[in-house]
């Protein structure tokens, strides 16, 4: 079986072909974008990282099948993380592109062109949830990092609530699943039997859950709700942003929903003898595939692991399961 990550142009249906699109210094890898022909030219579901590879890759991908990216009249974006969103901007300053993103993500694209911002936004949610360490960690980790705004320009379009789109002469289901990101959306074209599905549905990896610059109070819950949106809708091919393609997505929302129950299970079990913060449960978890500990993480990581143990201890706390209380400046759960 040919990597996933391989460079080209695959064809998934007719008219549909998934393009890999490079992730350097990235554990993903890579990422997919979807080129629909819309009749006119092409509409991308997510556009890739703004980098000089994906650049690069994108254009020699497209004229393996005869396109070019000036072909590109329309960007659907999935979500405003920078390997989906921010080469559909650098496209559209050149070609005019239209650009449409959902409308929970701007709260994040917002804190990106803020002025007034002192602080990281993941500094004090790290603090709250019981790991200042990391968060001084976090901080010098982040302190050279100032965001080039040519690059998170706003949308043409704020995508808002379930609707349908007209692309060529398909008829496209625009999804809100909230989640992953606040504003995440995923596009069904279910005449075809397709889920452009983003980071909503992964085939071998869990979507990070609780790790964003403007913080939802339930992400756990949305994107389990989300996920049982998806699971209402009729089996479609699975066709994702990170990993390849699959036949089954409601195989797939199954398996992430028992996923996080089980998650849930241990985070109870972590908590029912010992009250304790986010990060003493998250060190109490096995991360990744390989079950590793989470003093083995890099801050990164270590950061995305101990936000998704709050995601799921809130949780909790809403369903009445735990109760928290701030103890020195740190969240405290207990059953």
């Amino acid at each position: 079986m040919t990597d996933w990550t391989e460079p080209g142009a695959y064809e998934v249906a007719p008219g549909v072909h998934r393009i890999p699109l490079p992730l350097p210094m990235d554990g993903l890898r890579a990422v997919n974008v979807y080129a629909i022909d819309n009749g006119d030219g092409l509409t991308l579901v997510d556009g890739g990282w703004a980098i000089e590879e994906a650049r690069t890759l994108l254009e020699s991908s497209l004229a393996s099948i005869d396109r070019k990216v000036s072909d590109i009249t329309s960007f659907l974006v999935t979500h405003v993380h920078r390997d989906h969103y921010t080469q559909a901007v650098t496209v559209r300053r050149e070609f005019g592109s239209h650009v449409s993103l959902g409308i929970g993500d701007k709260p994040t694209l917002d804190l990106i062109h803020a002025t007034d911002v002192d602080e990281n936004p993941y500094v004090p949610m790290l603090r709250l949830a019981g790991a200042p360490d990391v968060a001084k960690e976090w901080a010098d980790f982040t302190a050279d990092s100032t965001p080039d705004l040519s690059i998170w320009e706003y949308p043409d379009t704020w995508l808002e609530d379930d609707h349908q789109l007209t692309v060529g002469s398909r008829t496209i289901d625009a999804v809100s699943t909230p989640g992953h990101t606040q504003g995440h959306f995923v596009f069904a074209d279910v005449a075809d039997g397709l889920l452009f599905a983003g980071d909503h549905v992964l085939p071998t990896i869990t979507p990070s859950i609780g790790f964003e610059p403007v913080l939802a109070d339930q992400p756990l819950r949305d994107f389990l709700e989300s996920l049982a949106k998806v699971r209402a809708m009729p089996d479609l091919q699975l066709l994702p942003a990170h990993g390849a393609v699959t036949a089954s997505s409601h195989a797939r929302v199954d398996e992430l929903i028992a996923f996080h129950d089980h998650r849930l299970d241990l985070c109870r079990a972590a908590i029912s003898d010992n009250p304790g913060t986010s990060y003493d449960v998250a060190q109490q978890l096995p991360w990744t595939k390989r079950d590793r500990k989470l003093s083995e993480m890099d801050v990164f990581n270590t950061a995305l692991a101990t936000l998704e143990t709050r995601a799921h201890l809130e949780l909790l706390v809403a369903r009445g399961e735990m109760t928290r209380a701030t103890i020195d400046g740190a969240r405290v759960y207990s059953m």
